[in-house]
């Protein structure tokens, strides 16, 4: 299969054949998590055409935004870079990148139903290009926080678009993102199926590959945040994947050269200050570190430089630095989940 036929189908799946979520076939493109209040709230201010035509599998946007530059890969007809949008505020700007014109052409055209509902224009374009190219498109170092949803998987080259995004993210940014994984490697003839690369499931990646992957471009300890299992609810759909298992995952992936490959003791302790909205009493950081507000909490050397050193850095207090090591850190399992596995602290 040409990567040309490739594209092709996927503008055609997302351009023509898909007219709203009743369309899809499996759960692949459905987000299962709910969304947090403060989310739903600005939901309702972003244009029915534009929700309609949403095939996220999660809720890949972070609270605590406020003032940054947000890049979403793949941005459809534009719900997150809206979300986004509403959540940074007028001091942040948002870029929303896709290769479909029909979408763009629905997220371009809300704009301004969007501007009344909000009360100013903010500061987002939409830009027609290929994730696999954003070195073309996007200036180096220049985001604070890249966000996708359920579109890696649709990529010929993932590669490319991992190196892309590190590429722009400032030091200290975040990929922060869903998207859907198997447990095993995709045959050729899954891979090749229309529908299911429309579906989000033929370019699912293999979990451990992905991680393989992430290290090697400099993402070196992938932290996973929630995971939900998808359902291939159409029968013949089913029968042609087998035994495979798919997830919804969110990984967070931080731009930080410091980050070792396995979790390390410096004695540092981080404390969350409460500051991000709707987060006031803890913050999850991942899918076992749990920080309460106002509790120093003993945290590796990876887990501090992800607090202390990223965008989230003005949202906590880190005490220490690694002048003293003290051996491999024993962090439990906590919740984590085996499909996430990624080093001893996912």
């Amino acid at each position: 299969m040409s990567t040309d036929g490739h594209y092709d189908n996927i503008k055609n799946y997302y351009g023509k054949v898909l007219s709203s979520t009743k369309d899809l076939k499996t759960s692949a493109c459905c987000a299962a998590e709910k969304p947090h209040p403060i989310v739903r709230q600005h939901l309702l201010k972003i244009p029915d055409a534009v929700l309609s035509r949403f095939y996220g599998c999660g809720n890949p946007v972070p609270l605590g935004i406020e003032g940054l530059s947000v890049l979403d890969l793949g941005c459809g007809t534009g719900r997150d870079c809206y979300l986004a949008a509403g959540l940074v505020g007028p001091k942040g700007a948002v870029i929303g990148v896709d290769m479909t014109e029909e979408q763009l052409k629905v997220a371009r055209d809300s704009l301004p139903q969007f501007e009344q509902n909000i009360g100013y224009k903010p500061n987002m374009r939409f830009v027609q290009g290929f994730i696999e190219a954003l070195d073309d498109i996007i200036a180096p170092s220049s985001i604070d926080v890249c966000i996708s949803n359920c579109v890696i998987n649709l990529s010929p080259d993932k590669e490319a678009v991992l190196r892309g995004v590190y590429n722009a993210l400032k030091p200290g940014g975040e990929f922060y993102f869903s998207d859907v994984y198997a447990d095993r490697r995709i045959s050729a003839h899954i891979q090749s199926h229309k529908v299911l690369q429309g579906e989000c499931l033929a370019g699912a990646l293999y979990i451990q590959d992905f991680l393989r992957l992430c290290h090697k471009i400099g993402f070196t300890e992938p932290r996973c945040l929630s995971t939900s299992t998808i359902d291939v609810t159409d029968p013949a759909l089913s029968d042609i994947c087998g035994n495979i298992k798919f997830y919804s995952i969110t990984y967070r992936l931080f731009k930080l050269p410091e980050l070792e490959s396995i979790c390390e003791d410096y004695g540092q302790v981080a404390t969350y200050l409460g500051t991000i909205q709707g987060h006031k009493h803890y913050y999850d950081l991942d899918d076992h570190h749990r920080f309460v507000t106002g509790k120093p909490m003993l945290v590796c050397g990876n887990t501090a430089d992800m607090v202390g050193q990223s965008w989230l850095k003005r949202h906590f207090k880190v005490v220490g630095d690694r002048s003293v090591h003290f051996g491999v850190f024993e962090c439990g399992t906590g919740k984590g989940n085996d499909n996430c596995a990624a080093g001893p602290c996912c």
